[in-house]
């Protein structure tokens, strides 16, 4: 038979279609196998209507045969088969789709119909593998079977066979190997299994292959050397029925917390398992799982967030990140909707408007599930708040805050008065009536806030304090500016707003000349002195003015050591404290030794604000000095 052209495309379009469209060669299987499952959903539509046909659900599959020697992988199924006619329209016409058509025709008599193909393409992505294609097939209702066969763009060839039973066996002639490739991989059957879990595990059709096995001959079963046996065995490669299609009630926690394992290849238990069904504008299965452990690689490059996105059962990627916000990035799961928009290599998504209400509808799902989580089971979201509460904090700073007002009543903080971790509106709810401001400190732990002076005042009037020991804490605060109309104040920097009975008494005192006398002394080393308000029996602290605190300081010291970052320190001194008295008399009988009573006290304040010594050598001889 003569060779006829392909009708729509020239030899540079298949060529674009078989090197350019797909990234990996692996998804020609994919393909195929999802052709096949349409061509069977085809002739399952009809069996519901036609009693002749003789087949029930339970008749359907899929074979995968792979013979070493010929280098052929064959794909067979018992759908519905093609004609010359639909050789010729499907095959020798490139982008055109059957499923497309079949699907078009039904949904004007009825309701929609699942089908997974929509482009006329995914056949001939087997080219990237194949050097010759052969197809052997026949159609429900035809009497006539027939071969299509092709070796590229140079075009097809097709002609009468015979079959036995309905349906189509695709045979695929692999290329020869070169040294940048080998196709004999697809030749071997763990990497067939391999590929039909990943992309194909839940065609709704079994996906069958004949496995070669090992056992002990039989004859030699109860011998010191047992002998083995090679011989092989039919087995289902695929699951077919995906776990979130199945009802929640009939799936336990211990199946889900499995799944989670083997699918995610994680080593802990999921926190929270979120299992969603919606339908209307956009319908979708979510099954979605909150980890209760940082992965190793969870605040690198490397690691990848996005949410595994199925259309009908099949895979389309691993890590879709338009699913999920950066804020709930930690969040691991599964997507399968019929209602996408993909390219012609279901490889990339278009971003359209369903795959935008998804995301949306996901986040405020994810948002709900953490707040009742909050509420109901404590316990069980402190352990995820320590292993991605930084993660949420993240989320509050970034974008400008434009996520803080959904993700402020999910932050916990340490409280002073608590000893444990509260939230921000438990923490409102405790403030007594005379309390202005949310209280904060920074500082490296726990034990190093309880030393600072500068919390001493508060402490007194038993205001609480939250603790921020992460460097992404203060940013946080500084974000969320308010909450609940009560401004965050800190209690190192800022004006406590509170009365110290001490202080204003000695604030009568004129301690001018004493100030003034220290700012001479240390000079451009602080930007003030001042007499403090907050200190109550320690002689000293350092403040920060202006925008930047000795934290913001220290961080972005600590990511970009050149970055020159400096807060405007301001040294408070406590008047009434015995140091700073004795400086003071010094100034009149031995004003060098005031000096170094005020470089000495100088140091001390950065020793107390974790900042480091500009020469700890001089410090140190110093103190000895004056010892």
């Amino acid at each position: 038979m003569a060779k006829m052209q392909f009708k729509s495309e020239s030899k540079r379009l298949l060529d674009l279609m078989i090197n350019s469209i797909y990234t990996h060669k692996e998804i020609f299987l994919r393909e195929i196998i999802s052709n096949a499952s349409d061509a069977i959903d085809k002739l399952c539509f009809i069996a519901l209507t036609d009693d002749k046909l003789g087949m029930t659900r339970s008749d359907f599959k899929i074979e995968i045969k792979a013979d070493k020697d010929a280098r052929t992988l064959t794909v067979t199924d018992n759908g519905i088969g093609m004609d010359k006619d639909d050789l010729e329209n499907n095959l020798g016409t490139i982008a055109s789709s059957g499923s497309y058509q079949f699907k078009q025709e039904l949904t004007e008599k009825q309701d929609d119909i699942d089908i997974i193909g929509q482009f006329g393409v995914g056949f001939y992505s087997a080219f990237m593998v194949a050097k010759e294609i052969t197809v052997i097939t026949k159609k429900y209702g035809s009497d006539v079977a027939c071969k299509w066969q092709s070796a590229g763009a140079d075009g097809y060839e097709i002609e009468e066979c015979e079959k036995d039973g309905l349906g189509t066996e695709i045979i695929i002639t692999l290329k020869d190997n070169t040294d940048e490739e080998s196709y004999d991989e697809f030749l071997e059957q763990y990497r067939i299994q391999g590929l039909v879990k990943r992309y194909s595990d839940y065609i709704r059709y079994p996906i069958m292959m004949e496995m070669k096995k090992s056992r002990v001959k039989e004859e030699t079963k109860d011998s010191d050397k047992p002998e083995y046996e090679d011989y092989f065995e039919w087995e289902t490669l695929n699951s077919m029925v995906p776990i979130w299609q199945r009802a929640k009630k009939d799936v336990t926690q211990e199946e889900y917390d499995k799944f989670y394992s083997e699918k995610f290849m994680a080593m802990d238990k999921p926190v929270k398992t979120i299992v969603t069904s919606v339908e209307g504008v956009v319908t979708y299965k979510a099954l979605l799982f909150i980890p209760s452990a940082t992965p190793y690689d969870y605040y690198t490059k490397e690691y990848k967030k996005g949410l595994q996105l199925y259309s009908s059962g099949v895979l389309i990627t691993d890590n879709c990140e338009e699913l999920v916000p950066e804020h709930f990035r930690f969040v691991k799961g599964i997507v399968d909707t019929a209602d996408l928009s993909l390219n012609i290599s279901r490889e990339m998504l278009q971003h359209d408007r369903h795959l935008l209400t998804i995301a949306q509808n996901l986040e405020k799902k994810i948002r709900r599930e953490l707040s009742s989580m909050l509420t109901s089971d404590r316990e069980n979201y402190e352990k995820f708040f320590k292993a991605f509460g930084r993660q949420l904090k993240y989320g509050v700073v970034s974008d400008y805050g434009m996520h803080k007002e959904d993700l402020q009543d999910l932050l916990l903080f340490y409280s002073s008065t608590e000893k444990k971790l509260v939230t921000l509106s438990e923490y409102v709810d405790r403030m007594k009536e005379e309390q202005k401001f949310i209280y904060f400190a920074t500082g490296e732990n726990a034990a190093a806030i309880d030393a600072l002076p500068q919390t001493e005042l508060l402490r007194s009037k038993g205001f609480e304090i939250l603790y921020c020991t992460e460097d992404v804490d203060e940013f946080t605060l500084h974000s969320l500016m308010t909450y609940k109309e009560k401004r965050f104040c800190s209690a190192t920097n800022d004006d406590l707003g509170i009365e110290n009975d001490e202080a204003e008494k000695e604030d009568e005192k004129d301690g001018t000349a004493l100030l003034t006398f220290v700012k001479e002394t240390l000079g451009d080393k602080v930007a003030e002195v001042t007499a403090s308000k907050k200190l109550v029996s320690h002689p000293v602290c350092l403040t920060a003015k202006g925008g930047i605190s000795f934290e913001m300081e220290k961080y972005f010291n600590s990511v970009q050591p050149d970055s020159g970052m400096k807060a405007q320190r301001v040294l408070e001194l406590n008047l009434g404290h015995s140091a700073v008295r004795t400086m003071e008399s010094l100034i009149q009988t031995d004003i060098d030794k005031a000096r170094k009573y005020a470089e000495v006290l100088y140091c001390q304040a950065l020793l107390i604000a974790g900042l480091p010594l500009e020469n700890p050598s001089e410090y140190t001889d110093l103190v000895c000095e004056l010892i």
